[in-house]
């Protein structure tokens, strides 16, 4: 296979490759302005934040167009310095599901192509689209303003349905063929982890000259560990803010609840070492902090019953999405943290948890074997079979000495990542991406002249 191009890599180039001055950044079904953890806001939504931020922080100015979701909200919205949220009417603005937006995309791509009309020619430089929805609006933009798309999916039907929970609904053909025609006509993908670009160019055939690695990051500046030598005093506080016991040792799951995610698997797993282990497990408390989304919402007590099923709602607390500095607070309350994930196209939680100095159990999949680094910051499980999952849980829990040099690892291992990082990387590919369509847009002009026939007198 072609070797893999690297945004981050890129950044060090010597060649002056223009930098695109505005963005148009679109997110179809998600607002980057919704608080993760519940519905459709997840790790993209905190990704669109965090770049663009950074992207605006280095001069780039990025206007980030989403579907509108109440009548009540402004046509638009300062999210940050240079960076402005423009919400598009089409549709009704409640009740609609993300599987029933394919039916709004004429009037969303409307939407986006009046406001550019509204601008002086040339205003935006370059598209960059998140999710296969944004992709389809992106392909029609770029065609009429004659710029260049980046496009990242996010996650990617075919691994999906590859990867299907028990009992979950896969990925509409639709979404594949949507998915297909957005990597055929992008200018160029970015993959989150070198996985999930050989999935772009084996399982959709991408070209992999036009695929570019760029790995997220995670806000060293919020997520920070505790004090070396305070470790147990920032526990104990962490616990008490949110109101969670003072004692014993704390699994946490953070995250949408949905099959995908699989926090019904670390349930399965603390059943098995409740029966296998009850000495340990008595002081052990599982926590579950997120809402239903995706095929979740079909029974959004279902976790809940689960637990009651099997006998260990006594020791699981379920906690809504947290936020601000609630959710850094959760991860220094942990112990450890869970990512029982079928997929994940890079695992932004366990990124988030490590950087607390939390160490993460999650599932060898996707992104997750490259945010968290096995034996060093955490540890990775094959499968997802819950005896597999309660021995590795265990070990961890009948080990403080353990636990303790994972959490050194976990801190060292997501400095490597930031979103700073990660803006330059995705510069970088924006800077190829706009030096390739000017000089494609000379040489046809060179070819045009050309061919024009010579002056006679």
């Amino acid at each position: 296979m072609a070797e893999l191009h690297t945004g981050v890599a890129r950044q060090r180039g010597t060649q002056p490759w223009p930098t695109p001055r505005r963005i148009a950044t679109l997110s179809v079904h998600t607002s980057p302005l919704h608080q993760p953890g519940t519905g459709d806001a997840g790790g993209m939504n905190v990704y669109i934040v965090e770049v663009s931020r950074r992207l605006a922080e280095a001069g780039v100015e990025v206007e980030i167009f989403t579907r509108a979701t109440s009548s009540d909200l402004p046509p638009t919205v300062e999210m940050a310095p240079g960076v402005m949220v423009r919400h598009i009417t089409s549709g009704p603005f409640e009740g609609l599901a993300k599987e029933e937006l394919p039916s709004q995309l004429c009037a969303f791509t409307a939407g986006v192509l009046r406001a550019e009309a509204a601008r002086p020619p040339g205003f935006y430089h370059l598209i960059h689209s998140h999710y296969w929805l944004s992709g389809q609006v992106g392909w029609l933009a770029k065609e009429r303003w004659g710029v260049p798309l980046v496009h990242t999916a996010h996650t990617l039907a075919k691994v999906k349905n590859a990867r299907l929970a028990e009992g979950d609904r896969p990925e509409p053909k639709a979404r594949v063929i949507g998915e297909e025609q957005v990597v055929a006509e992008a200018n160029r993908l970015v993959a989150n982890t070198e996985v999930e670009a050989r999935d772009l160019i084996a399982r959709y055939g991408a070209d992999p000259a036009q695929v570019e690695v760029v790995e997220p990051g995670v806000d060293l500046d919020r997520f920070t560990p505790a004090p070396v030598g305070r470790e147990a005093d920032v526990r104990l506080a962490a616990r008490r803010r949110l109101g969670l016991p003072e004692r014993g040792t704390i699994v946490a799951f953070v995250g949408r609840i949905q099959p995908l995610k699989a926090p019904d698997v670390l349930l399965h797993a603390f059943a098995e070492l409740r029966g296998r282990e009850p000495r340990l497990a008595e002081t052990v408390t599982v926590v579950v902090a997120g809402g239903p989304s995706g095929t979740g919402l079909d029974r959004p007590t279902a976790l809940i019953e689960l637990a009651a099923k099997l006998g260990i709602d006594d020791a699981v607390r379920f906690l809504p999405p947290q936020t601000g500095d609630d959710l850094p607070a959760l991860y220094r309350a942990a112990d450890l943290v869970a990512v029982p994930s079928h997929n994940e196209s890079f695992g932004l939680v366990a990124l988030e948890a490590q950087a607390c100095g939390t160490p993460v159990l999650a599932a060898a999949v996707g992104g997750l074997v490259t945010a968290v680094r096995d034996g060093v910051s955490g540890v990775l499980v094959d499968g997802h079979d819950p005896l597999d999952w309660a021995r590795t849980l265990t070990g961890l829990l009948a080990a403080p000495g353990w636990r303790a040099e994972l959490s050194r690892g976990a801190v060292e291992h997501a400095r490597a990542f930031s979103w700073a990082r990660t803006a330059a990387g995705l510069l970088a590919v924006y800077r190829e991406a706009v030096a390739e369509q000017r000089n494609q847009i000379v040489s046809e002009m060179a070819d045009g002249a050309a061919a024009l026939p010579l002056a006679t007198c």
